[in-house]
């Protein structure tokens, strides 16, 4: 009997040990990651998400040669102010004017002080961010910024406008972020002393079956010899080595421009206060935001006419697009996106960026400001369709004003409280739920 009760107390002591070891974030973190890839790995070798294809209002035919003369009739016109219904929030916005100083840079400079710190599972984000905020002496880390940023560990993406909120909300610095970056942005950036936050595409060959996807980096140096940035890569340094001497990865130019394409060259940085006339020198024109979304869309209807691989046309019309949602041109953003999605197709399955909206929402913006309600259900239904488990707080938000426009409240107030079951608070979904006396 004695002998019984000790296993059984062993048994017991295992099983605790277990699940303390388990609670341990970077062991969980680690489980997490293995169960979903499994999951996913199932699901998607069942239903192929690359072979989705999101036709815009169920056009036939002669769609694209229709959405070519749309965008041409309407990509330059007067920008349409949006109507009073509640879109994601931002941080107020700050008004930042400034004469650029050109300055010779040096042909090479790399920011020491940045903390390396790999990332949990799914939290390229929150850790790319929490490295950032090491360079100013933060001494938290991503298990800080996630609990704002992604409460739900599952949620697929932070947006740079949720960044730019925590930063100013959360920390004592502040940070601004803008599109239409170039080369010559980040290096006068980081010369200057400021880390540069930029997300792009990522296809690591060790992640190939994955497909295209998003991810951050935190550019730290620079150099002109090597034709390199210097960047901390929060998922690179869970499976490669870095050097103790100058810690971080090597990105080409070239390769930086090609992936940071994707996201229409989208940056955040990270300053004191005190420092703000310096940054605002630094980003010279893209310091007025305005400015930076022109700037932005000129460079995407350039490409549009320079690149020939059909991916790349996708990004160029969809950055396009994206631009033009900024500018509040709502006829002329769903045209370019109606041009991308009609090129989508041509694209070959294994390279398609089927995880689009993940990252990126104008379409939504643009579909829902020109009364194209049923093209954003459908195209937030088929994103949330396409993953191994809906947890896209926007996509829900979205598709739940698009029904609540078409009449259908009930199917709005399921969307709304999907949304906040996905993402705990998102203000948005929040504000419809009071609006529609669910919640105080």
């Amino acid at each position: 009997m004695l002998k019984k009760k000790k296993v059984l107390l062993g048994i017991a002591a295992g099983v605790i040990l277990i699940v303390v070891v388990l609670s341990l974030p970077p062991v969980w973190s680690r489980v997490s990651y293995h169960l979903q890839q499994a999951y996913s790995s199932v699901k998607y070798a069942l239903f192929p998400p690359q072979e989705s294809v999101f036709v815009p209002g169920g056009a036939e035919g002669d769609f694209v040669a229709t959405s070519v003369a749309a965008t041409l009739q309407s990509i330059y016109a007067t920008p349409t102010p949006a109507p009073a219904t509640p879109t994601p929030a931002s941080t107020p916005e700050i008004n930042l004017t400034s004469s650029p100083t050109p300055t010779a840079l040096p042909a090479s400079i790399y920011l020491a002080g940045v903390v390396p710190e790999p990332q949990l599972w799914n939290n390229c984000g929150p850790a790319t961010l929490s490295m950032n905020l090491s360079f100013y002496d933060w001494d938290k880390t991503q298990v800080d910024t996630a609990a704002i940023l992604k409460p739900n560990d599952r949620d697929k993406n932070v947006m740079p406008y949720e960044m730019e909120s925590y930063v100013n909300n959360f920390t004592s610095l502040r940070a601004l972020y803008r599109m239409g970056g170039d080369l010559a942005t980040l290096k006068n950036l980081v010369a200057n002393g400021f880390p540069v936050l930029v997300e792009k595409g990522f296809e690591p060959p060790n992640l190939k079956k994955e497909g295209w996807m998003g991810h951050f980096n935190l550019i730290i140096g620079y150099d002109d010899a090597k034709g390199v940035f210097i960047t901390q890569d929060s998922y690179l340094l869970t499976h490669d080595k870095y050097t103790s001497s100058q810690p971080g990865f090597e990105v080409t130019y070239e390769d930086m421009l090609y992936n940071w394409r994707a996201f229409n060259y989208v940056f955040l940085v990270v300053y004191h206060p005190d420092k703000q006339n310096d940054v605002l020198n630094a980003l010279g024109p893209l310091a007025d935001d305005a400015t930076a979304d022109r700037m932005a869309y000129e460079r995407a209807v350039s490409e549009t006419s320079e690149l020939s691989d059909v991916r790349d046309l996708f990004f160029a019309w969809y950055n396009a697009g994206t631009s033009l949602v900024n500018l509040e041109n709502y006829a002329g953003a769903a045209a370019a996106f109606d041009m991308a999605f009609s090129i989508y197709p041509d694209i070959p399955d294994a390279s398609r960026p089927w995880r689009m909206l993940w990252y990126q929402t104008g379409p939504y913006f643009a579909y829902y400001y020109t009364g194209r309600y049923q093209d954003v259900i459908d195209l937030a239904t088929q994103t949330l369709k396409d993953m191994s488990e809906p947890v896209l707080e926007e996509s829900f938000y979205w598709r739940g004003i698009s029904y609540l426009a078409l009449g259908d409240k009930n199917a709005a107030i399921t969307n709304f409280n999907q949304s906040v079951n996905v993402h705990p608070g998102f203000p948005p979904a929040v504000a419809m739920l009071k609006q529609l006396g669910q919640i105080d």
